[in-house]
């Protein structure tokens, strides 16, 4: 398998801001790679480049054999790229968008409408809206389109569902799912960690490095052995006598309950009656499963950095 994407040593300042620094990391042929950090961490930095948009300080991007830089004319014909921020003409109606984009890389929204026919059903019904019309989710569906419509083996999404409600974010990753099927390569960032376990592979990114690069099920059980669940009646001043522990290396809310970093010297019966003597009652800490949040707030907060 080749790889579409290879990035060796990449780094850019803006001023005294390191948007990336010595950043490298590689896309494989037909996989769905995903890029999840918060903002500010490099993310559009690193897309920009990878679509011929801004040149890296130093270090070296590759997208399909072809070097970001000095092919930028060859790559530009060749990827498909949607930003963060809605990009196209909202004065212009969804066809009228369509059509514009295809013009631009000289093919025809009928020569390649079987490819984005499952992502642009929904848009079908209103061809004369003005694209600023339309919903977060519709205007997703139609900047996707345009990114398609020239049959691209690759595809840079940069927060792609950012602002969208949660069924048109289900529908959109269904709808990747079905790309990535017919052979299209993806790299997709995002801010959502349920978004990120659908991807085959995932490069956690922060303040411009990769902290890890690996599947989701195994940055996931980097996490478990160390990591317990803690409720009780009285969660803030839980979540307070807990911090207070020595044998506690972090606590935060994790849903309805708090996630518990313990190291060696942990004992949960010991702990729960320490707690509850301090006044705090119905107590309970059991192990929990971790995921791939949770590893990504043990690395952003410089546990293994």
């Amino acid at each position: 398998m080749s790889r579409v994407i290879e990035i060796d040593g990449l780094s850019k300042t803006y001023g005294n801001i390191k948007a990336l620094d010595n950043v490298s990391f590689s896309v494989e042929e037909g996989e769905m790679f995903g890029l999840i950090g918060p903002d500010g961490a490099g993310k559009s930095s690193l897309y920009r480049i990878l679509a011929t948009l801004l040149s890296p300080d130093s270090g070296k991007a590759t997208v399909l054999g072809h070097d970001c830089v000095a092919d930028y004319r060859i790559l530009r014909k060749l990827i498909g790229y949607m930003p963060e921020r809605f990009s196209l003409y909202p004065d212009m109606t969804v066809s009228e968008n369509l059509n514009f984009f295809a013009s631009l890389f000289g093919t025809t929204v009928k020569e390649n409408y079987s490819l984005i026919a499952p992502v642009f059903g929904q848009l079908e019904k209103f061809p004369d809206r003005r694209a600023g019309d339309l919903s977060g989710g519709m205007k997703q569906k139609l900047a996707l389109s345009c990114a398609l419509i020239h049959r691209p083996p690759l595809l840079l999404l940069d927060e792609p569902t950012t602002g969208v409600d949660a069924v048109s974010r289900s529908e959109f990753w269904d709808m990747l799912a079905t790309l990535r099927r017919q052979g299209i390569s993806i790299l997709v960032s995002t801010s959502y960690m349920d978004e990120a376990s659908r991807c085959e592979r995932i490069a956690m990114i922060d303040h411009g490095q990769i902290l890890r690069v690996d599947t989701p099920a195994a940055l996931a059980a980097s996490v478990s052995g160390n990591l317990y669940n803690a409720v009780s009646s009285d969660m803030f001043r839980l979540l307070e006598g807990l911090r207070k522990l020595p044998e506690v290396n972090d606590c935060y809310t994790f849903g309805a309950t708090l996630h518990v970093v313990i190291n060696e010297n942990f004992n949960p019966e010991a702990v729960v009656s320490r707690l509850e003597d301090g006044g705090i009652k119905d107590v309970s800490i059991y192990p929990a499963k971790g995921d791939i949040e949770d590893l990504f707030i043990k690395l952003t907060r410089n546990d293994e950095r």
